[in-house]
């Protein structure tokens, strides 16, 4: 029987051509079959759905963020109400990203030093304190399974020595978290930094690896950087990361940068794609992105996509769904998401499966072999 706290990564199989795996995750509140797209629930809840069309969609491990938490409603009603997973019903595993990128793209209202950063709130003004130390203890009383370090995220273009500045400091900060981490429930990530220097991407793992933590995230990744350096900073980072344990890419969500993210040895990732792709009347499709607002689409009484299992893919039309967005009803939103939150889960667990049938090469050269730019 497995204990509370344990947080193993148990590999099942990887494919002789690539580093892709396929493996177990396995937390207090259910297991994550990886390579798996975690949805984004960014105030406690993945936008227009329901807990129940997670669950349908395929989601198992759904992510929610400290910084929005904090600011509203706080961690303290949180926690009154018995932690994250019963405020929001969803029984599954649930990460907490730390607040870092998000205090970060205030560039405007906020000021960093080596204790932390300080920012003035976006809601009503007031001065916050974020600290690696406050960070933790959010994410201690919100009680996500996963929770990440505090980290600083280092805009691309400004120059190697302030990303070196912020991999230094990420790190610092690191063990504080560490430190000031109060439950063995929560699983305590650390986020690879070094921007689009592979020097330093190489020494940030070798620090965090060395730290024996229960899982990785390669982070900085998708904040501006071209896809060719993005995957070169994932090819050369994730072979640098243990075998045995569960390593995560933030804020990737497309079919091609999650293929090959897999070949490089990732296993989940999240984005936020899905549901803002939904908000604008877009549906994906075989990774591509069709705008049901269009004319082509008023008379197309065909299911957006014939091959998937989704409820909206199964009682719809695309002509429904765009009367439902041309006369802007919020089922729209609904509905789209369902189906793109689908096609991202549907996709990386094909995935899974070629690479347990060992055809993840062959299978999925279409995304593996196709020019980045």
């Amino acid at each position: 029987m497995r204990v509370l706290n344990d947080f193993s990564f148990e590999l099942q199989a990887q494919c002789p051509d690539t580093g892709a795996r396929a493996g177990v995750f396995h937390t207090p509140h259910g297991i994550v079959e990886t390579p798996r797209f975690m949805p984004v629930g960014t105030l406690a809840n993945v936008k227009t759905v329901t807990p129940a069309h997670l669950k349908d969609a395929g989601a198992q491990m759904v992510l929610s963020n400290t910084y929005h938490l904090h600011l509203q409603p706080g961690e303290d009603i949180v926690a009154q109400a018995g932690g994250l997973h019963k405020f929001m019903a969803w029984p599954g595993p649930i990460l907490t990203d730390s607040g870092g990128f998000q205090v970060f793209s205030l560039s405007d209202l906020r000021s960093i030093t080596d204790e932390g950063v300080k920012f003035r709130s976006p809601r009503d003004g007031r001065m916050i304190n974020i600290t690696p130390e406050k960070s933790i203890e959010i994410q201690n009383a919100l009680g996500a399974d996963v929770i990440m370090a505090f980290d600083e995220c280092a805009p691309p273009g400004v120059g190697r020595d302030a990303v070196e500045q912020a991999m230094d400091r990420t790190y610092g900060w690191l063990k504080r978290c560490i430190s000031a981490n109060q439950r063995q429930d929560q699983a305590l990530f650390g986020i690879v930094q070094g921007g689009e220097y592979l020097d330093l991407r190489a020494e940030a793992a070798r620090q965090l690896v060395d730290l024996d933590l229960p899982g990785y995230a390669i982070g900085g990744v998708s904040v501006g950087e071209a896809p060719e350096i993005i995957d070169q900073v994932v090819k050369h980072t994730a072979p640098l990361l243990p075998d045995n344990k569960l390593r995560y890419l933030m804020g990737v969500g497309s079919y091609r940068e999650m293929a090959r993210a897999i070949g490089h040895g990732i296993d989940v990732f999240d984005c936020v794609i899905p549901t803002r792709l939904a908000r604008h009347g877009c549906a994906l499709v075989d990774g591509e992105r069709w705008n049901l607002k269009n004319a082509r689409f008023r008379e197309d009484f065909e299911m957006i996509d014939q091959g998937c299992p989704c409820y909206t893919c199964q009682n719809f039309s695309r002509a429904y769904i765009s009367h439902l967005l041309r006369s802007q009803e919020l089922l729209a939103y609904t509905l789209l998401s369902i189906h793109n939150i689908t096609e991202l889960i549907h996709f990386t667990q094909r995935i899974r499966q070629s690479i347990l049938n060992g055809t993840f090469r062959q299978d999925f050269a279409r995304w593996l072999d196709e020019p980045i730019h």
